[in-house]
């Protein structure tokens, strides 16, 4: 395609509460690989890995950060057959390219679903990133079906993973959701999206065990350091954990005696390493897709930013790592 495009650029060895920690630049439009699109931004949402990559940027590191979007394929390369130009789409991406905040997005397109028909752009790109997430460590780690008893717990059930885990297990499973929240908005907002019961994080072990006194069979636990103890104490024998989060130390033994399971799970990994099934995420937001057209499930966006600035950007990380976020933060675009 050619020529230049506006890209928002995140500054390493600054906090996101600085000045300078984003710069709007002019950038070349990407050249696309053989299996890409170009996509159109018209919206994005932000998430704690665009925090995380930010503050392990070193001092003189640039990128263009941003994970989750919804725009229109104004190309695409020589091997795709599945989209057309002009068509509406959304996505998480691919961790190791440049991000979603800026004007034009290459993407490869086996990562890329079609957008659901009734919502906004800004409605679309507050669910690729954590849909994908929450779907894989539910029905992938965890094997979840239709027929699927017991009980699970969501921790930050009103964060975006929560958010959208709980419609999931609710509308999907047969099981019993329990969610962590302890402010009246997390508590409204988790009980609105699915949760059975909420309970308060501060006294995991107590609250857990009021609400499920036999134990939870499931945890889904964006947040793991310091919580191994806990989850053994309120897992049933052969539970399962699915940890989203990457703690500096974490010692799982204490797991062992009741045989529980622990998943590490990353979104990013089939794209990291362009696994055989890659295309499994233009599947499971196809499918979203048709989950959010049938009603089943809802979007999550919170809060929404109008403009891909600096300023809206700088807002929305210092936000997400304020850890009292509800639902997604959304940026529309005004390119």
């Amino acid at each position: 395609m050619g020529g230049t495009m506006t890209g928002i650029v995140a500054q390493g060895g600054r906090g996101a509460a600085d000045p300078d920690a984003f710069l709007t630049r002019t950038l070349p439009t990407p050249g696309l690989r053989p299996r890409d699109l170009l996509v159109r931004v018209h919206a994005v949402s932000t998430n704690p890995v665009d925090a995380k990559l930010h503050a392990r940027m070193g001092q003189g590191e640039s990128r263009v950060l941003g994970y989750d979007a919804a725009g229109t394929v104004e190309a695409i390369g020589a091997d795709v057959t599945e989209f057309a130009v002009g068509e509406r789409v959304y996505y998480a991406g691919d961790v190791t390219r440049d991000g979603t905040n800026a004007t034009y997005h290459a993407v490869d397109a086996r990562l890329v679903g079609r957008m659901p028909r009734g919502l906004t752009f800004a409605e679309a790109a507050a669910l690729p990133l954590t849909t994908i997430t929450a779907w894989e460590a539910l029905f992938d780690h965890f094997g979840l079906s239709a027929e699927s008893t017991g009980t699970l717990l969501v921790l930050a059930g009103a964060g975006g993973v929560g958010s959208i885990a709980l419609q999931l297990a609710k509308r999907l499973t047969n099981l019993r959701v329990i969610a962590t929240a302890s402010r009246p908005e997390s508590r409204a907002w988790a009980l609105a999206h699915g949760a059975d019961h909420v309970v308060d994080h501060h006294d995991l072990v107590k609250e857990v065990k009021r609400a499920a006194p036999l134990g939870v069979d499931y945890i889904l636990a964006p947040h793991t350091e310091g919580n191994v103890q806990a989850f053994a104490e309120i897992a049933v024998p052969f539970g399962r954990v699915a940890a989203l989060d990457s703690p500096t130390a974490l010692d799982i033994l204490p797991l062992k005696d009741k045989s529980v399971t622990w998943h590490w799970v990353k979104m990013f990994t089939r794209p990291m390493f362009e696994t055989q099934d890659m295309a499994a995420h233009r599947r499971l937001l196809d499918r979203t897709a048709e989950l959010v057209e049938a009603g089943t499930i809802r979007t999550t966006m919170a809060t929404t930013l109008h403009g891909i600035t600096t300023d809206t950007i700088r807002r929305a990380h210092l936000e997400v790592l304020s850890g009292r976020t509800v639902g997604k933060i959304v940026l529309t675009a005004t390119w």
